[in-house]
């Protein structure tokens, strides 16, 4: 048996059947400092509950999966330190060992899943590498999208990647990209990446309407939804990519690798954009939890 525990507004939101929206943790540990981590998630958890849904932070507590956060645990979470950082590897070893870890993009979608959420709102999916040809570095989040049922919000893939790679390999594995209200994909700071989006939708319903079918027609997997940032808050990608290729080529110079690739990268962002890359982020971050809201709403119905 999983040791598995809703927070009593969880545990009230299941039983009335209310809209729920699954949110991750790492933007918490490993994506701000404290206290502002902490500020950040509770403005995300306010802007879903604003919205019409029930927040469901997911982390694992000292071994147990835990849906939804207590003001207190996420106070404690957010100023814990070497708090582990939990993919589909490591997930259920943590769980078995007793341990505390902040879930990732994929971490959140199986725990969602399990506990029976289909929407997760996050700030951008991971992906494949700069030079992942070479080192092989490609998230797992791709792979989860492709065999977990749960509708991904997200302002695209995080634009430190390689954007088309990543794609590419979304559209192999058979997820759907659905671009909203746009037909470029956004590229997290930016609202255009400069590709164009497979799919495109312009409502909360219609997305909801294709997460059904392709549950009705036994098709694996969930869809990401490319949610661009709201037009005040981006940061336009020819300003960004300068920076990108600095920070990169810093990262490989020190030559960090692996699991601390994305938080050195966002951390010199920050560095670089004097903590104009923090804004956009929380505002992004913010806008997909008010789209996955309206999602998880109509779903529903």
């Amino acid at each position: 048996m999983i040791p598995l525990h809703f927070s009593p507004e969880l545990a009230s939101a299941r039983d009335a059947g209310r809209a729920v929206v699954a949110l991750e943790s790492t933007i918490i540990t490993h994506g701000m400092p404290y206290p502002q981590n902490v500020e950040t998630a509770r403005q995300v958890e306010q802007a879903i509950r604003d919205a019409g849904a029930v927040p469901a932070t997911i982390a694992v507590l000292e071994g147990a999966l835990h849906i939804g956060l207590t003001p207190d645990q996420l106070d404690t979470l957010g100023r814990a330190k070497g708090v582990a950082k939990l993919s589909r590897a490591d997930m259920a070893a943590c769980i078995a060992m007793g341990g505390t870890g902040a879930t990732t993009v994929a971490a959140t979608m199986i725990a969602a899943s399990f506990s029976g959420i289909a929407v997760f709102a996050t700030g951008g999916i991971g992906g494949v590498h700069k030079d992942a040809e070479q080192s092989f570095d490609i998230s797992a989040d791709l792979q989860e999208l492709a065999q977990t049922p749960v509708t991904v919000v997200a302002a695209g893939a995080k634009a430190i990647l390689d954007l088309p790679k990543t794609f590419e390999v979304l559209e192999t594995l058979g997820v759907p990209v659905i671009a909203y209200g746009q037909d470029a994909l956004p590229a997290f700071w930016s609202r255009d990446s400069g590709l164009t989006a497979p799919l495109r939708m312009d409502s909360a319903s219609d997305i909801a309407h294709a997460h059904k079918t392709r549950a009705a027609l036994g098709l694996p997997g969930g869809q990401l939804v490319a949610n661009p940032i709201p037009r005040e808050a981006e940061i336009p990608k020819e300003a960004l990519a300068p920076l990108i290729e600095q920070a990169l080529r810093e990262a490989d110079t020190q030559g960090i690798d692996g699991k601390a690739v994305t938080p050195f990268l966002l951390q010199r962002l920050f560095e670089l954009t004097e903590g104009r890359s923090l804004e956009a982020n929380i505002a992004l971050v913010l806008n997909n939890a008010r789209l996955a809201a309206a999602i998880s709403r109509e779903l529903i119905k």
